[in-house]
């Protein structure tokens, strides 16, 4: 469901008079906003000065800090929060925002007196993520309804926003069962969200997608078929193309090579890349982003049936390389290379990017906060990098290691989907190896976030179940993107 939680604005010395929950800024140097003959002073009138509450509380000024004081209104008593704001930097101001507004959970409204300085988007967008909940006929505390936003400017703020609903977007198509989200219905939800961006959308279906071998193969088990949706955004005057591919994996059983029961539980979120495509494309017209994009997401439930692929099946993937499937779960590689290699063909892109939950081997390298970053163009994972970083989501760029591709080599077809050896090792790097090949040559990167797309708790603005890693960073590489 998306973000529930509306903002307002309104200039500091206005905002704040007789509301119930007040939260006020203080930093590192613990002056900011406690200080009553400096400008940031707290709104209200409180019992004793705010810096001996702060010096009783031994607050440190740390990003995620919060304490909590009663001051009287009028017959009642509201409440102060006094929140650090650390470094006032992206993720210091991110992580702020979240702590305050899951202290005003159940609370009609919050006022937020920003700080000063610092990145105000990041702000409102970990706090309007840290909103975020998805529930199927559940009670239970809701997350506020309204934050004003006090100071600061609105431009920022609304930036900030713009970013959270559309990562919230991602994670709802994430949560949603897959008793629900089938193939189809994803490539619709996909269809109703160009329709509300502004972008061109087309959809094969099952009778269209003859020369897709891969997406067919990897659907042929399911009574649900896959689908292929390509969506486009194309604002006058640019010249740069990228073109983002999605896994889009409904929900993942293993097929023949079959997952345990604990491996599949939580296989409805394997299309999270999908998720994340779909997601920050949604943003674009509203950033203005001055490049050309397509994004195509290559949707298909790898299912159980007597029509199911088998270990031993040769494919062929759009555009006419074969493939010895030698285990059907290793399957998002097959989907989203007849992507790439329809991007490679048809499209002409400058640039292509894939983000997949591809391999549970990246989650053992990095774990659940960061996911893995292959380049074939080192200008193009430094921008990556910086975009992610600024996003709050991390990667760390792995090698292509060149000595690992013959273990590809099949001697039936032109390659293996997984080592042929089926050694375990290095599968990360073997499964990037494997899309590479369907690349043209041209500058390509593959984010695996198969440990960050999901999480076990909440933590700061990251909620449990689908984060919507990926929407954040892409919506910034693509806006910091020149137009040549």
């Amino acid at each position: 469901m998306p973000i529930e939680t509306t903002l307002a604005f309104a200039p500091a010395q206005d905002a704040v008079a007789g509301r119930e929950l007040v939260a006020v800024p203080y930093g590192t140097d613990l002056v900011l906003g406690v200080d009553a003959s400096t400008p940031g002073a707290p709104p209200v009138e409180l019992p004793v000065p705010a810096s001996a509450l702060l010096a009783h509380y031994e607050a440190k000024g740390e990003a995620g800090e919060v304490f909590e004081v009663p001051f009287a209104l009028g017959d009642g008593v509201g409440r102060l929060l006094l929140y650090g704001t650390g470094d006032c930097e992206a993720d210091a101001l991110r992580k702020a925002g979240a702590a305050i507004a899951r202290k005003a959970r159940g609370r009609a409204s919050l006022a937020v007196v920003v700080p000063p300085s610092g990145d105000l988007a990041a702000l409102a967008e970990g706090a309007l993520l840290a909103t975020y909940t998805f529930t199927i006929g559940k009670g239970g505390t809701r997350p506020v309804g309204e934050i004003l936003f006090a100071g600061g400017r609105e431009d920022a703020l609304r930036r900030g926003e713009t970013t959270a609903r559309a990562t919230a977007l991602a994670r709802d198509l994430v949560n949603t069962p897959a008793s629900v989200k089938t193939p189809a219905w994803l490539a619709e939800q996909a269809a109703a969200v160009a329709a509300d961006a502004g972008l061109a959308v087309r959809i094969w279906d099952e009778t269209d997608l003859g020369a897709f071998g891969g997406i067919r193969a990897v659907g042929q088990g399911s009574v649900s078929p896959p689908r292929l949706v390509e969506l486009s955004y194309a604002p006058e005057g640019a010249r740069a193309h990228v073109v983002l591919v999605g896994k889009g994996i409904t929900f993942d059983t293993g097929g023949l090579s079959l997952k345990p029961n604990e491996g599949m539980k939580a296989m409805k979120t394997d299309m999270a890349g999908g998720a994340a495509v779909i997601a920050a494309m949604s943003a674009l017209s509203a950033f203005a982003a001055p490049v050309r994009v397509t994004g195509l997401v290559a949707c298909a439930e790898n299912a159980i049936s007597g029509s199911a692929q088998r270990p031993s099946d040769v494919i062929r993937q759009y555009g006419g390389r074969t493939v010895e499937v030698l285990n059907t779960d290793a399957e998002g590689r097959l989907v989203m290379a007849d992507a790439l290699a329809y991007a490679d063909a048809e499209l002409d892109p400058d640039v292509v990017i894939d983000i997949a939950t591809l391999t549970g081997a990246a989650k053992v390298a990095l774990g659940q906060r960061v996911a893995a970053l292959y380049a074939t163009d080192d200008s193009l994972a430094g921008e990556l990098l910086a975009a992610a970083e600024a996003g709050g989501e991390r990667l760390w760029r792995m090698p292509l290691v060149e000595d690992y591709r013959s273990a590809l080599d099949s001697e039936i077809a032109d390659l293996t989907n997984v080592d042929r050896k089926m050694s375990g090792a290095a599968g990360s790097i073997t499964a990037a190896l494997f899309l590479r090949e369907f690349t043209g040559g041209r500058p390509w990167a593959h984010l695996d976030i198969a440990g960050p797309a999901r999480a076990a708790a909440d933590e700061a603005e990251i909620t449990k179940g689908g984060t919507g890693f990926g929407v954040r960073l892409l919506i910034r590489y693509l806006t910091a993107r020149p137009a040549e």
